[in-house]
């Protein structure tokens, strides 16, 4: 197994929201941070960013503390923002604000390499004023990678731009990142966003890492509901625990049937519990449950919404039980108001203790 670049053991530092930090980002690739506001994640990376010491723990930089780098460590690389205020500079200008300490052919040499990286060249005269806000958050990319840092650091670098931009940047930057094989730790709240930039995916919550992996594995084997409602859309379906067996758990639900899924981090017999499973994996037919086979649960289909790339089922299971689907455009669908069933496959379905 290869060894992880940082190593985060026990880090507590309660001033920055970090109440016991496990974390290993490996070497190359993006590992991407998410949880909501207050979860720890700037804290985490002004501790990277030498801005702040750990109260306890400890951080490894491969087998050495960080406070004792290697010889030739080329250190973190911050993304600032760039303020468009400052419109009488130029572009040129604010990329070597970083390098200003190398020598002049070397400067220039890796001004220019990160201008060319971030589609700028031929612009290092413009001024700020002249830049928009896409423009802007590259200029701040160029300028965070002049140094060539071993390990690149970005809080929410897209902020402020709508959804589209947002991901439209995550893309581009997600291959910039492969091609020039740096580390990359990136801070967010967008779950979208997350998925989009991650190739290593660590949720935080409350100051702690509650979940981390691949963003396919966070996002099909959530270990709690948290984790699971934070990740994309899911059906939340209210009930009771019944039993366990081994890692199955027998759930009645409140609107009426019982059904098995697997155990998340539902409590014993008794317990309340949420019974989450993804739209896309639920199974709708225009029949009775009877007829769909083992597992199935009768169901009223109530509307049908076409969102462009997929349509939206709304279903009723048992008495007043609200359920979701997601078929794809074309697909045929029961009538509204006509015979219905539901199924999934148990696997895809997490009994987790009730929020």
């Amino acid at each position: 197994m290869d060894v992880p670049l940082l190593r985060f053991e026990g880090v507590r530092r309660p001033a920055l929201g970090l109440h016991g930090i496990d974390l290993a980002v490996p070497r190359g690739g993006c590992t991407v941070l998410l949880g909501p506001q207050g979860a720890g994640k700037t804290g985490l990376l002004r501790l990277l960013a030498g801005l702040a010491s750990p109260d306890a723990g400890r951080i490894w930089l491969e087998d050495a503390l960080l406070d004792r780098p290697p010889p030739g460590w080329r250190g973190f690389g911050l993304f600032q923002p760039v303020e468009a205020q400052a419109r009488g500079r130029r572009v040129e200008q604010v990329v070597t604000d970083l390098v200003l300490a190398l020598p002049a052919a070397q400067r220039a040499a890796q001004v220019a390499r990160a201008m060319t990286q971030l589609g700028l060249d031929g612009q290092e005269a413009t001024r700020l004023g002249q830049l928009n806000p896409v423009q802007l958050r590259r200029l701040a990319l160029a300028r965070a990678l002049a140094p060539q840092p071993a390990v690149l650091l970005l809080d929410d670098p897209f902020e402020g731009l709508d959804q589209g931009l947002r991901h439209r940047l995550a893309l581009e930057w997600r291959g910039l990142f492969r091609r020039l094989g740096l580390t990359v730790v990136v801070a967010t709240r967008e779950p979208g966003e997350a998925m989009l930039l991650a190739d290593h995916l660590a949720v935080l919550d409350a100051g702690e890492v509650v979940q981390e992996g691949t963003p396919q594995s966070v996002y099909e084997e959530p270990v709690s509901a948290f984790v699971a409602f934070l990740l994309g859309d899911n059906n939340r379906l209210s009930g009771t625990v019944l039993a366990f067996d081994g890692e199955d758990c027998q759930v009645r639900l409140d609107c009426g049937p019982e059904l098995w899924a697997r155990r998340g981090d539902a409590a014993g017999p008794g317990s309340r519990c949420i019974v989450a499973v993804r739209p896309e994996r639920v199974a709708v037919a225009a029949m009775r449950a009877e007829e769909m086979g083992e597992g199935a649960l009768p169901a009223a289909l109530q509307d049908v919404i076409f969102l462009g790339d997929h349509l939206r089922l709304l279903l009723e299971v048992g008495r007043g039980g609200a359920l979701v689907a997601k078929r794809p455009p074309g697909s045929r669908v029961p009538r509204i108001g006509g015979p219905a069933s539901v199924a999934w496959d148990p696997y895809a379905a997490f009994a987790y203790r009730a929020l």
